[in-house]
């Protein structure tokens, strides 16, 4: 029965060597299980509870979801195929389902190596420096995304009720507020940048040129800053946004509140900087009480 789904796949499917050999081995991965685990067992009368064995098993070994779905993937597939052609009566795999994915813990940067990028660090007395300062402050106290930052206008920046009026996915607009600290930044950085002999007037943030920035530039001033004071792998302008809804959860603020900030349209998307803040207890719970 492989055999005959390996032939269909490679000469009818005109699936790749690689692929045919994956599923093989998955197939045959499975046939070995439920025949250890039963030699009355076959094809024709495996069940659903055997196929959960089967995935358990592998769970228990160590495998990632990602795995666990790929295989049950192609045994879905070999049902599929087996129950077309009449190799076998049911389909028991269509009924499981796969393990849910758990979602990585976002990335952040710790207070202190923010509170010593901005405040120990030198940035330069340039407009490259000021300009690279802001973005990063403003990463940090607001948490916009990085096409949001692009996208500020002079008209975007309240300065007088600190707050930025951000357009963020599907076109929704928000209202995020800012403290002095980050008012004194931008109202530093819009004098300097005013100095341009000619600039774009429909961005905010513009390059020592005058012209709007683009996402590489922007993540490339945020590698080159963070690097400063982390070596963490990824320094990203997401990162900052994951130390702004970690920062503020840790200082009280509500889950329905970060949400609203982020423009998160569901509050299960916020929910997973909760795991990251209990993470970042335990984790400095531990350097202070290594015996515990």
């Amino acid at each position: 029965m492989i055999e005959k789904f390996l032939n269909y796949l490679q000469y009818e499917q005109n699936r790749s060597p690689l692929t045919v050999a994956a599923y093989a081995e998955d197939l045959r991965a499975f046939e070995q299980f439920f025949k250890n685990l039963d030699g009355q067992l076959s094809w024709q009368n495996v069940d659903t509870d055997v196929i959960r064995d089967w995935m358990e098993s592998m769970v228990d070994k160590g495998n990632s979801a990602t795995s666990v779905h790929r295989r049950l993937s192609a045994l879905r597939s070999f049902y599929r195929f087996a129950l077309a052609h009449q190799l076998v009566e049911r389909d028991p795999a269509h009924q499981v389902e796969c393990p849910k994915e758990k979602k990585a813990l976002p990335q952040f940067m710790r207070e202190d190596e923010m509170d010593r990028l901005l405040d120990d660090i030198e940035w330069g007395a340039g407009y490259q420096g000021v300009l690279d300062r802001t973005i990063i402050m403003t990463f940090y106290q607001t948490g916009i995304r990085l096409s949001e930052l692009i996208g500020l206008t002079d008209a975007a920046i309240d300065l007088p009720n600190r707050q930025l009026k951000v357009t963020g996915k599907g076109n929704k607009q928000r209202v995020v507020p800012f403290g002095d600290e980050l008012a004194k930044c931008l109202q530093r950085y819009a004098c300097e940048r005013n100095r341009l002999e000619e600039r774009c007037f429909d961005a905010f943030f513009v390059s020592h040129n005058g012209c709007k920035l683009t996402p590489q530039q922007v993540r490339k001033i945020v590698r080159m800053r963070l690097a400063a004071v982390s070596t963490a792998k990824k320094r990203s302008p997401h990162v900052l946004r994951h130390t702004f809804a970690t920062a503020m959860l840790n200082h009280g603020a509500g889950i329905e509140s970060v949400r609203r900030l982020l423009g998160h349209a569901s509050a299960s998307t916020t929910e997973i900087y909760t795991h990251t803040t209990f993470e970042q207890l335990k984790r400095i719970y531990h350097e202070a009480h290594p015996r515990a």
